[in-house]
């Protein structure tokens, strides 16, 4: 187990941090053992060195390997540019048709990512682009259909892990079919069950044992729950995906300040977890993720069952974690310089 309660729910809280350096507010989290680790923004990024810089910081104030995570996709997803590799988004990517090289595409970003001290990248995207009108996932999907996304989400996966990069399939069950950015409103599939089985959730159960991670969508499915979204549902989050795709991997809630999620965060950190999210990810406000992290400490204290959850959740994700143990590389620009071949056989594959 990893300790007292408030370690064990802390644990399970991935939080944004404010800026290019770590605040003495953040590290004192970090140190307590309220946090799990970070996800990087825009926000977050200054020159490399200064990234790495702010990965170790947070390395340092952990008592267990952190989870340093980062969207970095390609396309308009993406937080780190120049000097990394800058990929086009990956629609243009499975359109190339050609796995090994999407393998190598994701080997090569790994190895930047893990050179600047960071763990995951919250890739590849398994939504299947079904809907020319959604306005959240689009070019970033890499095909529009199941067995095209599985076969290079797939792909990629392996790439990230050859470089030591955990992985993170993303959006579970699928949001490729919505009509709105869950960042702003609740959208909804209103496929029957036996379509999501074979367009959205298709891709998920191919990848299964292909990933460390998944993330859920805060987006509400009628045929599998008509009054929950998937991140606070345990028919999707528990039933669906543990029980029939048979994951064993950390499920990861979206973003719990996304306006899809309009219930207080206290009350909605609670019913992800006990719907079956591991890390619950609260990307901006500090006073956010203290209110997730209460709730949870008192809800298992007065809860064995929840107790037990928490404890399962906490242990996986930190497993999960000693595997991907921050490292940070001497030399940087030999790092991005090795990319560089790549980035010239992409450019001409492309022309």
């Amino acid at each position: 187990m990893v300790g007292p309660l408030s370690v064990v729910c802390g644990q399970m809280i991935v939080v944004g941090l404010s800026g290019t350096r770590l605040l003495p507010d953040e590290a004192r989290a970090l140190e307590e053992g309220r946090r799990g680790g970070a996800v990087l923004f825009k926000r977050n990024v200054g020159t490399m060195p200064e990234v790495a810089e702010l990965c170790r910081a947070v390395t340092k104030a952990s008592k267990e390997p952190p989870l340093l995570a980062i969207d970095q996709e390609g396309g308009r997803v993406a937080r780190l540019r120049e000097p990394c590799l800058v990929l086009p988004p990956m629609r243009k990517i499975g359109d190339l048709g050609d796995e090994d090289f999407t393998t190598r595409l994701a080997e090569a970003q790994g190895r930047e990512l893990r050179a600047l001290g960071l763990t995951m990248s919250f890739a590849p995207v398994a939504d299947v682009h079904t809907r020319p009108e959604n306005p959240i996932i689009g070019d970033r999907a890499f095909a529009e259909t199941p067995e095209g996304v599985a076969r290079q989400a797939g792909a990629w996966a392996a790439g990230l892990a050859r470089a030591g990069i955990l992985s993170c399939a993303k959006h579970f069950p699928g949001h490729g079919d919505t009509t709105l950015d869950s960042h702003l409103a609740l959208p909804r599939v209103e496929r029957d069950r036996e379509g999501l089985h074979r367009i959205e959730i298709a891709t998920f159960r191919a990848l299964a044992k292909k990933v460390d991670s998944m993330m859920s969508a805060h987006v509400v499915y009628p045929a599998l729950d008509a009054e929950r979204p998937a991140t606070l549902s345990r028919a999707i989050c528990t039933d669906l995906l543990r029980g029939e795709l048979g994951f064993e991997g950390v499920l990861f809630s979206d973003d719990l300040e996304m306006k899809a999620i309009s219930l207080p965060i206290a009350e909605a950190a609670v019913l992800a977890v006990d719907a079956g999210c591991d890390v619950l990810l609260v990307c901006a406000r500090a006073d956010l993720a203290d209110e997730a992290h209460g709730p949870l400490v008192r809800e298992a204290e007065k809860s064995a069952a929840f107790e037990r959850r928490c404890k399962a959740a906490a242990n996986r994700a930190l497993a999960m974690r000693r595997r991907a143990v921050p490292t940070f590389a001497d030399d940087l620009d030999r790092v991005f310089a090795e990319s560089k071949a790549i980035s010239a056989e992409l450019g001409r594959r492309l022309a």
